[in-house]
């Protein structure tokens, strides 16, 4: 994954997903294969990591995309449109929010 610094020409999206300890590894099962099989293929993306907490009950996700149209294409496909529908069913909530990077520590 690059480096994590302030003033990167990229965007970072942060997703998180609410859900139970019950649907989490499905929940993962879905957003791994997302990643492995269409999100790292689409034009614009860099990286991405899944964080998941002790309880299982969230999930983080931490994408970088060059830039910001990249990350709405991708979302528009229909493959990511019916992707995110199943994720959907697997989750209680979830928000992807496009952040620029304020500060970074080492």
């Amino acid at each position: 994954m690059p480096k994590i610094a302030q003033g990167a020409e990229l965007q970072t999206v942060i997703t998180t997903f609410e859900m139970t300890p019950g649907t989490c590894q499905d929940l993962m099962d879905a957003l791994t294969d997302a990643y492995d099989s269409f999100i790292s293929k689409q034009p614009g993306f860099i990286a991405a990591g899944l964080h998941v907490n002790d309880a299982q009950t969230r999930i983080a996700n931490y994408s970088q995309w060059r830039r910001r149209e990249d990350f709405q294409a991708m979302l528009r496909t229909d493959e990511m449109r019916e992707r995110n529908r199943k994720i959907n069913l697997l989750c209680r909530s979830f928000e992807p929010v496009m952040y620029e990077v304020a500060a970074a520590f080492e």
